[in-house]
């Protein structure tokens, strides 16, 4: 040994997917601190819980009656009962003793009305206010226990007329609940896209503003920082519509909104994965436009396009709500940047085959490729050129220079 320094090595240039994590995981501690980011999310679960207690409150609150009975209720109570259940009424049927009680009680308003000699010759129904769905039902009551009072005095054997068995052919309510689920979800997807890929768009714009892309772009290449802003902020929509999603479907159980929790979990899957497609898609088209311009005040106007793309989306699932066979839903739902709003309606309703749902989600993939590649190429070319718009056409001859 001649005692001669051993230089140290070199350190090594991390690589791509260290960049582009390292990217990402700034994007999301800078919006996680970011106060439209906190506010957004406290919005959405507050508008979500509310619209489900109201719907609580709506339910328990309409098509209730209690009817008081003088004398002897089992007859006339279930008749009532069941005769109110048939038109969507829950009635509660209480026992009095005598027609004072039963008068008195209807005077302090602890019923609704209250019936007398309900199988006599006279029957009467007292009542406060008139209430013509609880008159239609006990009228309907008493007749019919009257009717059975009769055959059965003339001989008639009840027991054996013939019952009638219902089969269901189709799940309608259950597709009107995911329905209903799948707008709620969309309405949520579709504030999300909008929100996240704004984030996306003005992170762009300030950076170029600020010229520190600059210092980025000496260290990493155009596209992993663009993998990184998406990747990162994707990320961070996830989580949020992840917990949203599950508060959303836990407030649901626990209020007993929906009959069908089954049903209620595939269907906010189904709007967290279209949710994936829609913001790679959003968020690449808002990046790429987004670099064409150096301040935010001409940021709507390159966003304009794209946004009302989004928009009409929207508008078409809340349409293809009430008609989601319509040829309108059907088309719109293959179409890539419309199906993430679109085809989970129709996959609620049971409207979409899997062919139709496989289709659209190649369709999807292939155009989120086609956007990533040509989008690239132009935000590569266009992320350094400031002090106005940027045409297209330019940022790709200087991304080829």
């Amino acid at each position: 040994m001649d005692g001669a320094p051993v230089s140290a090595p070199e350190p090594r240039a991390p690589g791509s997917a260290a960049l582009v994590r390292l990217v990402a995981g700034r994007e999301v501690s800078s919006r996680v601190r970011d106060r439209n980011f906190i506010v957004s999310s406290v919005v959405i679960l507050v508008l979500l819980l509310g619209v489900m207690a109201f719907q609580v409150a709506v339910g328990s609150g309409a098509d209730q009656a209690r009817l008081g009975i003088v004398g002897d209720a089992s007859r006339l109570g279930t008749a009532v009962e069941a005769q109110g259940e048939a038109v969507g009424v829950d009635v509660e049927v209480v026992q009095y003793a005598d027609e004072a009680a039963a008068r008195a009680a209807v005077e302090d308003g602890d019923v609704d009305g209250a019936l007398v000699d309900g199988t006599g010759p006279a029957p009467q129904l007292l009542v406060g206010d008139r209430d013509p769905t609880l008159e239609a039902v006990v009228g309907s009551a008493v007749n019919g226990v009257a009717v059975s009072d009769r055959l059965l005095e003339a001989g008639a054997d009840l027991q054996s007329l013939p019952e009638v068995t219902v089969t269901p052919l189709g799940d309608a309510a259950d597709d009107g609940q995911r329905v209903v689920v799948a707008v709620i979800g969309v309405a949520v997807l579709y504030g999300l896209l909008i929100l996240f890929a704004q984030f996306v768009a003005q992170g762009v714009v300030e950076e170029k503003a600020s010229r520190v892309v600059e210092l980025l772009l000496a260290t990493m290449r155009p596209w992993q920082l663009l993998a990184g802003k998406i990747i990162g902020l994707g990320l961070l929509g996830l989580g949020q519509i992840v917990v949203i999603g599950v508060v959303g479907v836990g407030a649901a159980l626990a209020l007993d909104v929906v009959s069908v929790p089954g049903e209620l979990v595939s269907t906010v899957l189904t709007v967290v994965a279209w949710f994936v497609l829609g913001y790679a898609f959003y968020a690449s088209v808002f990046a790429v436009a987004a670099s064409l311009v150096s301040r935010q005040e001409d940021l709507g106007s390159v966003l304009t396009p794209t946004t009302l793309l989004l928009v009409a989306g929207f508008v078409v699932a809340i349409q293809a709500a009430g008609d989601p066979g319509s040829t309108l839903a059907t088309v719109t739902s293959y179409v890539p940047g419309l199906s993430p709003l679109v085809m989970p309606v129709r996959q609620a309703a049971g409207e979409a085959a899997g062919w139709e749902v496989a289709l659209a989600v190649v369709l999807m993939l292939a155009t989120i490729a086609l956007v990533v590649r040509l989008g690239g190429r132009v935000y590569a070319g266009a992320l350094l050129r400031t002090g106005g718009r940027t045409r297209i056409r330019e940022a790709l001859r200087a991304e080829r220079a």
